[in-house]
């Protein structure tokens, strides 16, 4: 899901980019997590970068728009004509599918090599599906620029054998291949409804879309049979209800349709399983329903057994499709979302499905018109979206994310987004128990070129509203994120706070920058989260917009690896760089979270610490004492503080009462300075320097005023904090 983000900041987020282009992070290949989370697969994937090769590699590159950053594993092999890529079988195969990329406007295609045999089989390779634009998503460049092509070999290998790609006149680049043993092709059922007893077509040359209606027609309360063949539908189907249609696998039975089923509702009881269906989509354009299934299969139904490619979206599903299972399917090559449950969807399992390639949110729940409630995502593998999240749940009632193992996103994604942007009403925000456990993220994370800075592996986002939902994020293992590995962000700029949130029992290893990112108010709670390799410091917290509030990391024991903070608010770490030493001259107030017993008007307490000496923060009036505090973000050795009236000579002299005092976790304060009069005057900058004890360590600095002879309120237009004295 994509709408127009605000840009609300720019920090150094391009050196960022550089040092990873440049290969810092070490690529870790996929296969080392499965065993934690994802599907299981009936194949095996191997990357070309660890297969024997005379092309060139590629990679390791996470800068958007290059073609190594869409790669599995951010690397991949080029091959020009006459070179080759060689892999050892990793199992016994009799087929494979290979991701690759051409250059744009080509096609060609690979020889197949079997133990350095060439088989009369060759793979076809294309750049009809790949580099898509869509100008009208902000921050969007051209990407999606790989592809799959499957082969059956035609004779069965065994684990050991070498099996070698090889370009003939076009340049490949290939990224992966996948070693399948495809079972026999299944037999019709008995009692079935074969669509070539209605006339389809199974050559593929006649249109057979009237004979899927009317055998659809005929086997109401029964099966559909497409037997092994290609089949042209033309255009969708619509009316489909009470009945099973069924292929014998998706290997051999498939459908070619761009638009497969498009309806509005549907009684229920449909159920679709081992077919493939694969269209001929080669943009993405939002206003066509060019999807394997479009709206409503009704409740009770089922996807599985499926092979879904070159469509816009897998499955696009509004309306009512309750208890809805989506299981054991393949979704490649997508212009847009792979799955997205477009609202009021309950009950619905997802799960043991594998997604590549994806042009937009691999997984979604979005809760348009209506709450999706007590739906799942569970054990499903997902690899390379190229323009958002792996998964994502805008909205919705008691949602569960469970086991999932998400692969190298790209542009304007996380591994995992838990959100309250909205992009259209009506929209139900995130409510009740939303459940994120036992998922495994590896390279997931990138930089938002609208926001120019970095999405983290798991993002819980804020964006249109607070988060007020039960957030639990348990068992959660982050590898080799190019960034952060928790973000806590309020996307469009306003600061609503991301509350309520449980991350208990996370490991987390070689992440780029820092392992939570917070930028908004609020607070989260964690518990045995240990970090290795981490790449400038523990923690980000620097909440936005300044003086909107503050974010409490609340230690509950068992934490490791992780106890700094990044110390300068005005730059972003970069991967790898480690945390700077401070700045013994910088202002350590200035635009951190600011508090106050009152203000008065509009004179709130973040304009004594947004850098301009012409606003100034007032307290409550006649209702002595009064107090500002200001979250410095960790323990610091405060030596100097500077309180100052806006310079302008209409503010009089003026003598304020006050004392200094400092805690360091926002509840129990001492006395750091006792209370004194300090005068202001024009005359030298209404400004007052403050002392404070060599030792002095706080996080929380508090000003207490009791007096101003010149206002029946106490004012300061800045409160500066230094480390020098």
């Amino acid at each position: 899901m994509h709408s127009r983000r605000t840009v609300r900041r720019t920090p150094l987020a391009c050196a960022a980019a550089a040092a990873l282009a440049a290969g810092m992070l070490g690529a870790t290949t996929v296969h080392a997590a499965v065993a934690a989370a994802g599907a299981s697969l009936p194949f095996t994937s191997v990357e070309a970068e660890s297969a024997t090769t005379t092309g060139t590699k590629v990679g390791p590159d996470y800068t958007q728009g290059t073609l190594a950053s869409e790669a599995s594993g951010r690397q991949a092999v080029r091959l020009s004509a006459g070179q080759r890529v060689e892999f050892t079988a990793p199992r016994a195969a009799n087929a494979v599918n290979v991701s690759y990329s051409v250059p744009d406007g080509q096609s060609g295609t690979l020889d197949v090599y079997v133990n350095g045999t060439r088989i009369s089989k060759t793979l076809a390779v294309t750049s009809k599906y790949s580099y898509v634009d869509t100008s009208w998503i902000a921050g969007a460049k051209q990407h999606h620029f790989f592809d799959n092509a499957r082969l059956l070999l035609g004779q069965n290998v065994q684990a050991g054998d070498r099996i070698a790609f090889q370009a003939t006149s076009t340049q490949v680049t290939v990224d992966v291949a996948d070693f399948e043993q495809v079972a026999a092709a299944a037999a019709r059922p008995a009692g079935s409804v074969s669509v070539t007893d209605k006339g389809a077509d199974p050559s593929g040359q006649g249109d057979s879309t009237q004979a899927f209606r009317d055998a659809i027609s005929a086997a109401q309360g029964g099966v559909v049979w497409i037997p092994p063949g290609d089949y042209r539908v033309t255009s969708s189907l619509s009316g489909v209800q009470n009945v099973t249609l069924q292929g014998a696998g998706g290997w051999y039975s498939v459908v070619h349709a761009s638009r497969f089923i498009d309806q509005s509702n549907s009684s229920g009881g449909v159920h679709l399983k081992d077919f493939a269906v694969i269209g001929e989509v080669t943009e993405r354009v939002d206003s066509n329903p060019d999807n394997f299934v479009n709206g409503s299969l009704g409740p009770g139904s089922s996807v599985s057994g499926m092979w879904i490619q070159h469509v816009k979206v897998g499955l696009w599903l509004t309306g009512n499709n309750d208890n809805l299972v989506v299981e054991n399917n393949r979704i490649l090559d997508t212009t847009a979302d792979g799955l997205n449950l477009n609202g009021n969807a309950h009950g619905v399992r997802v799960s043991n499905n594998f997604l590549r390639n994806q042009g937009d949110d691999s997984l979604a729940m979005w809760s348009l018109n209506g709450a999706d409630s007590n739906s799942s995502f569970e054990s499903n593998t997902i690899s390379q979206p190229n323009l958002a999240n792996g998964i994502a749940i805008y909205g919705g009632t008691d949602i569960s994310v469970r086991n999932n193992l998400v692969s190298d996103t790209n542009a304007l994604g996380s591994g995992i987004a838990v959100s309250n942007q909205k992009f259209l009403d009506p929209f139900s925000p995130l409510a009740g128990t939303i459940t994120v456990d036992g998922n495994t993220l590896v390279r997931t994370g990138a930089i938002n070129p609208n926001w120019n800075h970095p999405m983290g592996a798991l993002r819980v986002d804020s964006y249109d509203s607070a988060i007020n939902a039960t957030v639990n994020i348990t068992n959660t293992t982050v590898t080799d994120s190019p960034y952060s590995a928790f973000e806590f962000v309020s996307g469009g700029g306003h600061g609503y706070p991301t509350s309520n949130i449980n991350v208990t029992g996370a490991t987390v290893k070689n992440t780029g920058t820092v392992v939570v990112q917070a930028e908004t108010p609020g607070s989260a709670r964690f518990s045995n989260v240990q970090a290795t390799g981490v790449g400038s410091a523990g923690v980000y917290n620097c909440p936005y917009p300044s003086g909107s509030g503050s974010f409490t990391v609340t230690d509950a024991g068992g934490n490791s690896g992780w106890s700094s903070t990044w110390s300068d608010c005005s730059a972003w770490p970069q991967p790898g760089q480690g945390n700077p030493p401070p700045d013994q001259n910088a202002n350590l107030a200035k635009g951190r979270p600011a508090s106050a017993t009152g203000s008065q008007d509009v004179y709130t307490p973040g304009k004594a610490v947004d850098g301009d000496t012409g606003s100034y923060w007032e307290s409550s009036n006649n209702a002595f004492p009064q107090a500002i505090t200001v979250d410095l973000g960790s323990s610091q050795a405060v030596r100097r503080l500077v309180l100052k009236l806006p310079p302008s000579s209409a503010w009089g002299a003026r003598t304020e009462t006050l004392s200094v005092l400092g805690s360091t976790n926002g509840s129990a304060y001492s006395t750091v300075v006792g209370s004194q009069g300090y005068r202001f005057d024009p005359a030298t900058g209404n400004t007052v320097t403050i002392a404070l004890p060599a030792g002095t360590g706080l996080r929380y600095l508090r000003v207490n005023v009791t007096a101003n002879t010149a206002w029946p309120a106490a004012q300061f237009s800045e409160v500066e904090a230094y480390l020098s004295s």
